[in-house]
């Protein structure tokens, strides 16, 4: 089958690659209709090399029609149409049995500390064969995968694979209170969509972002921008729209690579292309990440407020400002999504037509699986208005 695999940093090719096949009785086999791009697929397009091996194939949002189940797969059956979540869990475990499915204790990558394995995602998470491919292997199909009907265009589902339920929980872990205003740093797929889920909740939204499009497509959603490359300071910008004090909520959906960071972006660039065996230790202990959009969610935050971390972040010394945090009494809460828990609650909104949260306005482009390296170029560049890709095989 053709899948994308990464090679080296900035370079990822469609290539020819061994068909999967049923490993356990648990497994579903799963013919891929559509992938998204994730903008933590950049991370490994750059930033986390060292944790990966050239051949492994990438993607995590994925949607298709299941080809063949294991013995011990019950609720789907050949020819289901499925969306699959990016983060591999059992259902059963001590873990899962308190929705904390992202933690999975069958699946958690112990060799590394790391929790649920996923998709597509360095040897931290399991080294998972991804979704950007013409067939995938689902392990734990007895619980993962995602009816959806048939009918409707695969961009009305496939974002229940991450997207959405990402968004969701950022807002669920934003804590706003009954009326406020939550700030969402960062106006890429996630912020989009988490933006949208505040005014759905009946929040008000304010977004954050210096790319043209990405503004534009949010205030066609109702949410009141703020142009960071015109402002010199984007937190003041926050506090004139709210009273002086501050957001009540603050969802921090940039991660990594934040713009506005030099040094650290060079650091990334150097660990980037450093040998394994000295950029792996090297990463795993020091500071990497690009903090500045972090940092800006301090600032913004009022007092007494809650920031909710739903962008990747990569390393494990980064310095914060822990002085004032503890001052304002800043409570943070963050982690990657548990997917399954948002279901019930995404599935009737996605599945009406009258589409409320505007799932059918967030893809700019759909690709053919071919033109993949084309599609992370532009993806990481911010260029030819690419918000969300979706890749068809």
């Amino acid at each position: 089958m053709k899948a994308l695999t990464w090679r080296g940093p900035r370079d990822v090719r469609v290539e020819n690659v061994p068909d999967p096949k049923l490993e356990a009785d648990t497994d579903a086999i799963i013919r891929v209709t559509s992938s998204g791009i994730c903008g933590s697929d950049l991370h490994l397009y750059e930033v986390l090399a060292p944790f990966l091996d050239p051949g492994d194939v990438l993607g995590h949002e994925p949607m298709g029609v299941v080809e063949e189940t294991g013995s011990a797969v019950a609720d789907i059956a050949p020819g289901d149409r499925v969306v699959v979540p990016f983060n591999i869990s059992c259902g059963h475990c001590w873990m899962c049995e308190r929705r904390l499915f992202a933690q999975c204790e069958t699946t958690q990558v112990r060799e590394h500390g790391s929790g649920a394995a996923l998709f597509g995602y360095t040897k931290l998470y399991g080294s998972v064969p991804g979704a950007q491919a013409e067939y995938l292997r689902v392990p734990q199909a007895q619980f993962g995968p995602i009816k959806v009907p048939e009918g409707p265009p695969d961009e009305q589902f496939v974002y229940l694979s991450d997207v959405l339920p990402t968004a969701w929980q950022a807002v669920e872990y934003a804590d706003v209170p009954q009326g406020g205003t939550v700030a969402v740093f960062g106006l890429g797929p996630i912020g989009q969509m988490a933006a949208r889920i505040a005014l759905h909740h009946g929040f008000r939204a304010l977004g954050v972002d210096r790319v043209p499009e990405r503004l534009n497509m949010a205030e066609r959603h109702g949410v009141r921008t703020i142009d960071a490359a015109q402002r010199d300071d984007v937190a003041d910008a926050v506090r004139e729209l709210t009273d002086g004090r501050g957001a009540d909520s603050v969802i921090d959906a940039v991660g990594m690579e934040a713009h506005g960071s030099p040094v650290a972006e060079l650091g990334q660039k150097v660990a980037g292309v450093l040998p394994d065996a000295v950029a792996e230790p090297l990463m795993s202990k020091a500071g990497v990440d690009r903090l500045s959009a972090l940092y800006e969610c301090i600032d913004s935050v009022r007092r007494a407020g809650t920031i909710s971390l739903s962008g990747v972040y990569g390393g494990m010394a980064d310095p914060m400002p822990m002085l004032t945090l503890f001052d304002k009494g800043v409570r943070i809460a963050m982690g990657q999504a548990h997917v399954k828990r948002w279901i019930p609650d995404l599935l009737p909104l996605v599945g009406h037509e009258s589409d409320p949260l505007g799932v059918r306005d967030l893809t700019t482009h759909h690709l053919p699986l071919d033109e993949a390296p084309n599609a992370y170029d532009i993806f990481q560049r911010k260029v030819d208005g690419a918000i969300k890709i979706l890749l068809e095989p």
